[in-house]
């Protein structure tokens, strides 16, 4: 109950900064969302259960093509159309989860890095060669129907976006952050401090770990089918080999193992790429040296928070508040 009603404040916060902030904050607001779908999942597999994924970027391409393959056959039915679509990416992305992490839990350390690696790079590589199916590197533009009739014709459609990937956002904590405290969260914990002893005790690691990957997969797969709403398109060059990076440096950043690192990670993820982009426009260079900044200037700039963070706080951001009060008293 007490996770409800964290729940219900959040979503009267989010509502009321939905009308208060302008269009395009209202957009970023909703892509931070989404991205906390994905970090949140991320968490408890790396953070929670110690299994290291390269290749979440992938799985959020999964679910992004398969809600742009789903509502294009089933738009012009209805606003429910949308949510048979988020589903099926859930569902399509958990099978892939389930596939990967059948293989992850036989690997550890450098191994099973390599791994999610190679998923990292294979999905992309299918689309762009599929094209009579995903349209090559143009990629799928996804049919999404106005907001409701009911919030009025002249509704900010930015903001209808906003509540739609809050909604599912605030869904997952609530389901995250009862999972942690079950009987499931501990047995993460067990496995990932040490797996002779959570073996020990009765655990069956490789099931406790594929079923980490499950849920992490199912997550990020909400992740990627709510940013294809947004962006209205999927194509593979919106899930490179770098937004898998950007995932794992956001969770580290924001704070490993806590769902509150979770959100500032996905806060990071929408920030920090605006704030380059910033930055490149105010510095006087030509176009080709600007193209390079633009694509290398935020994985820097990810390094160097990153190491900033681990030096002061190794905790992460999540950690701040705990250590402020500490010293306080």
């Amino acid at each position: 109950m007490r996770n409800v009603a964290l729940i219900l404040v959040g979503a009267a916060i989010i509502l009321a900064l939905s009308y208060v902030l302008s269009p395009f904050r209202n957009y970023q607001l909703a892509t931070v969302g989404a991205y906390f779908c994905v970090t949140a999942g991320l968490t408890i597999l790396t953070g929670l259960n110690g299994q290291l994924s390269l290749g979440h970027g992938a799985l959020m391409a999964v679910g992004a093509y398969t809600l742009a393959m789903t509502q294009n056959e089933l738009a012009g039915n209805g606003q429910w159309t949308l949510l048979v679509a988020v589903l099926a990416a859930i569902a399509v992305t958990t099978a892939v989860g389930a596939v990967v992490g059948l293989a992850a839990a036989r690997l550890r350390g450098p191994y099973l890095a390599g791994l999610t690696l190679a998923v990292a790079v294979v999905v992309p590589a299918i689309t762009s060669t599929w094209d009579t199916t995903f349209n090559s590197d143009q990629g799928l533009s996804v049919s999404v129907d106005p907001p409701p009739p009911a919030l009025g014709y002249d509704f900010p459609y930015e903001r209808w976006q906003a509540w739609l990937t809050w909604a599912g956002a605030l869904l997952t904590l609530l389901f995250l952050a009862n999972l942690i405290r079950s009987r499931f969260g501990r047995n993460l914990k067990a496995v990932r401090d040490d797996e002779a002893a959570a073996r020990l005790a009765g655990i069956n690691v490789a099931r406790t770990q594929v079923m980490a990957f499950v849920v992490s997969a199912a997550c990020a797969g909400l992740g990627g089918a709510l940013i294809a709403v947004l962006s209205q398109s999927v194509s593979p060059g919106a899930f490179p080999l770098a937004l898998s990076l950007f995932l794992v440096m956001a969770i580290v950043i924001g704070g490993l193992g806590r769902l509150a690192g979770a959100l500032w990670g996905a806060v990071l993820l929408v920030v920090l790429p605006a704030t380059t982009h910033s930055l490149t426009d105010s510095i006087d260079v030509s176009a080709a040296v600007a193209q390079r900044l633009e694509g290398n200037l935020p994985l820097a700039i990810f390094g160097v928070v990153l190491i900033v963070v681990m030096l002061a706080f190794p905790g992460g951001i999540a950690s701040l508040p705990s250590k402020v009060l500490r010293r306080k008293r």
